[in-house]
């Protein structure tokens, strides 16, 4: 197991971008605006992009 425990830049980037998502899409839902709440919705799977293309870059955990 890393010793870092998943707390790389790779990772706390995906996290907050997520959780845009999910303040977006709950704002978007609050509020009525369809169009906002879908934005939010597109931002849930930009996460896991954004996590596996830093990844790449190498700022995740590095695999031995």
């Amino acid at each position: 197991m890393s010793d870092n425990h998943g707390n790389t830049p790779a990772a706390w980037t995906a996290v907050v971008v997520a959780l845009a998502g999910f303040v977006v899409g709950g704002i978007g839902l609050m509020v009525g605006s369809m169009v906002l709440f879908w934005v939010g919705v597109a931002l849930a799977p930009l996460a896991l992009i954004v996590l596996a293309v830093l990844n790449k870059m190498g700022y995740g955990t590095s695999r031995h």
